[in-house]
């Protein structure tokens, strides 16, 4: 057998070699200055990335084209992107998205013919638009074609650079005129149909809030493409009004509820919620909160039947006006308590399935018939204060929560029962301790000044050795004058 000669290729070797031949084959080296060219990422460099441009030659973009307003990259290894060649020699070809520099005619009627964006600064506003400069030539941008919205000031616009589409070219370049609003409405449409075809409900996105209305929130996901958040879903708390959730120009991240068709061709519904994307408190929270526990909470609105408090954003529960005090007879909530304010509560019960929690704010004070029988004594002469005048006799208010009553039927026993007919609410008086029933919570009254010559040295204000106050002083007076007499 004849030996292999050294110099001939192996059967791997010539694989090898065959598929990159076959590779080079299939690769066109047929680019030109201002054509556009779709390229592959292969690598990302400190200041350039670099890509495959289907070609022997390796292409290169400047890093800053490919970052947004944050400075973050937009791309990674392997994402195809559209490019237009702005320079190339035997080594290097240069890409950008969009034309500039110098320029010659020609270039710039390809870039008109091929709509290719061109890079453009604006130099100074003039009649109805903006003077631009555009590769070494003057260009003339009408000020509805500067933005997809509406120029407010123009003046904002200049010194600044940006890219245009050539949308007139006449006179050989002598009279050019630009839009950059086409092209943003372009790339707007573009993002749009990717958004669309790779966004479904249930996904998390980030985007701008753009403006507030009173039924909710506007937020922009891409470019021109916006959602809303109904106020129902701005947060796990009641929201009066968005301006107290979200402000305009704030970044959010949403949950997408809802992708329809909207009323009009080519328009499309998009729901969001932002307190979804935050989680529910009724889910992460609640453990917190545990009944016969006292925490602080936020009254967040009353009703007639009661008040509504907040123990944390997205959990509310509901004093009842029965719980609201121990010390008076309260005809709305509100006498007792007012939206916005911060208070104690007693967490009597959580029904973590139906979502309510029960509280009590009289709980946090006490009550005060526990102590009823130590403060008060049988005999024991005292002032109070009318609280109402009834058909049956007077109501009389000893202490916060304390009520005794006054029968009609005991003023004749009174040293002057005239005046207690005249008794109206707010009006002091002197009474005695008759009954006192804790479990039924009623005190049973009579005049404080029936008694013979010394009853009135048993008046005090309160039981023990308490000093007599003013009313008593009178009382004694009363009481000496009435046996001079």
């Amino acid at each position: 057998m004849k030996a292999e000669d050294e110099n001939t290729p192996s059967e791997e070797e010539m694989s090898f070699a065959d598929m990159l031949a076959a590779y080079d084959e299939g690769r066109s080296d047929v680019l030109q200055v201002g054509g556009k060219v779709t390229v592959e990422v292969i690598a990302i460099g400190k200041d350039a990335v670099f890509v495959d441009t289907g070609t022997k030659i390796d292409g290169t973009v400047d890093r800053a084209e490919l970052t947004d307003d944050n400075g973050t990259l937009t791309v990674s290894d392997g994402d195809r992107l559209d490019l237009y060649v702005v320079a190339m020699n035997e080594s290097e070809i240069q890409l950008s998205k969009a034309l500039a520099g110098a320029g010659g005619l020609d270039l710039l009627r390809e870039a008109h013919q091929n709509q290719m964006p061109v890079e453009g600064k604006v130099q100074a506003t003039c009649k109805g638009g903006f003077d631009v400069r555009l590769m070494q030539r003057r260009a003339f941008c009408p000020v509805s074609q500067m933005d997809v919205r509406y120029v407010e000031n123009p003046e904002d616009y200049v010194g600044g650079e940006h890219r245009f589409l050539i949308t007139q070219l006449e006179d050989r370049g002598r009279n050019i005129v630009v839009s950059r609003r086409r092209l943003l409405e372009m790339e707007q449409a573009e993002a749009q149909k990717a958004f669309l075809e790779t966004t479904a409900p249930g996904a998390l996105y980030d985007g701008r809030v753009t403006r507030l209305a009173p039924f909710g929130a506007f937020v922009e996901l891409v470019p021109g493409l916006e959602g809303l958040i109904h106020i129902s879903e701005l947060a796990w708390s009641r929201v009066e009004d968005p301006r107290d959730a979200v402000t305009e120009g704030q970044t959010v991240t949403v949950k997408i509820l809802a992708i329809e068709a909207g009323d009009k061709p080519g328009h499309t519904k998009i729901s969001l919620s932002l307190k979804q994307a935050q989680g529910d408190p009724w889910q992460t929270e609640i453990e917190r909160f545990q009944p016969e526990t006292v925490v602080p909470a936020r009254i967040t609105r009353c009703l007639p039947f009661g008040a509504f408090a907040e123990l944390t954003p997205g959990i509310e529960g509901l004093i009842h006006i029965s719980a609201l005090s121990f010390t008076h007879r309260v005809r709305h909530p509100e006498d007792v308590v007012s939206p916005g304010e911060s208070v104690r509560v007693m967490i009597k019960s959580i029904d973590r399935e139906n979502r309510k929690i029960s509280l009590s704010l009289k709980d946090v004070t006490g009550d005060p018939w526990q102590s009823v029988t130590d403060d008060y004594k049988v005999g024991q002469v005292l002032e109070g204060v009318v609280e109402k005048r009834a058909g049956f006799g007077l109501l009389v208010n000893l202490a916060p929560g304390v009520t005794g009553l006054l029968p009609q039927a005991r003023f004749g026993e009174a040293g002057k029962p005239g005046r207690l007919e005249k008794m109206k609410p707010g009006d002091r008086l002197a009474v005695s301790i008759d009954k006192i029933d804790s479990a039924q919570r009623r005190i049973s009254l009579g005049p404080g000044d029936r008694a013979e010559d010394k009853d009135w040295e048993r008046f005090s204000p309160a039981a023990g050795d308490a000093p007599m106050g003013d009313l008593a002083a009178k009382l004694q007076a009363a009481l000496t004058e009435r046996k001079k007499s």
